[in-house]
């Protein structure tokens, strides 16, 4: 059994998270949809998988989903994007543990009935973000002080949360930062999966958000002298209470 990685580009890989969960146990597959079938990234998920679909055509083997952030955006026209969307739907409706980040949280908020779409202004570098009284209190957010600093990189928002779904968290320029529907899934607005290097690899591509935010590339290195140790913790944190939370024991001594 694996848990299904759905990456969408190749900078916004699992980062910490996909550290964290093979620390304590877990085997991940990661797929490529953006990516031809045959390239290497995906022959070896498959290869390494028991399964010949990079969208697996039953939740035998998956002992989850997550999907990761991109540069694109729920509404553009990409080949592959409905047909995760459905996965993703049908993997909730199942209640296996399900992650979206970022582009990933925005596509469960859509496939499950919620709105996105474009910011007036994009929310970029280190920002607040503040657990309302049930985030307070959820086991997933456990040890995440209840104002932290969290790294954002995102032109599109959730506008509006999917039916049945509890807000958790939000920011002072996006209110819809973490949200849970049902038991195991949890989307997170934020990049909780960074670390420097990843921050630093994707700064030369951010310029057209930093001039929309009126915020230059040094001043978001300066933020991140300032504010990173504080995230990398509280996103630590955050990716043991996924480990051992949201995926428990049994599911992996089972797998």
């Amino acid at each position: 059994m694996a848990i299904i990685v759905f990456q969408h580009g190749e900078l916004v890989g699992p980062g910490r998270l996909g550290l964290t969960l093979r620390d304590h146990g877990f085997k991940l597959s990661i797929r490529r949809l953006d990516l031809a079938p045959d390239h290497p990234i995906n022959r070896n998920a498959l290869e390494d998988f028991e399964g010949c679909n990079l969208i697996p055509t039953d939740f035998d083997n998956v002992q989850g989903v997550i999907a990761m952030g991109g540069a694109q955006n729920v509404g553009e026209d990409h080949a592959w994007m409905p047909g995760e969307l459905a996965f993703l739907k049908a993997t909730h409706e199942r209640q296996l543990p399900l992650i979206g980040i970022c582009l990933g949280a925005q596509m469960i908020a859509h496939t499950l009935g919620g709105q996105v779409g474009k910011m007036d202004t994009p929310e970029i570098g280190i920002k607040t973000v503040s657990l309302n009284p049930i985030g307070q209190t959820d086991p997933i957010l456990a040890g995440i002080a209840w104002d932290s600093p969290q790294y954002m990189t995102h032109g599109y928002e959730v506008k509006q949360l999917p039916p049945g779904s509890t807000l958790l968290g939000s920011s002072k320029e996006c209110k819809n930062q973490i949200f849970k529907a049902g038991v195991r899934t949890f989307a997170f607005q934020s990049h909780p999966e960074f670390d420097r290097a990843m921050i630093e690899a994707l700064l030369p591509h951010e310029k057209d958000f930093c001039a929309r935010a009126g915020i230059s590339e040094g001043d978001l290195r300066a933020q991140l002298d300032k504010h990173y140790n504080d995230f990398a913790r509280y996103a630590d944190r955050l990716c043991v209470n996924i480990a051992s939370y949201l995926f428990p024991l049994e599911r992996k001594l089972n797998a």
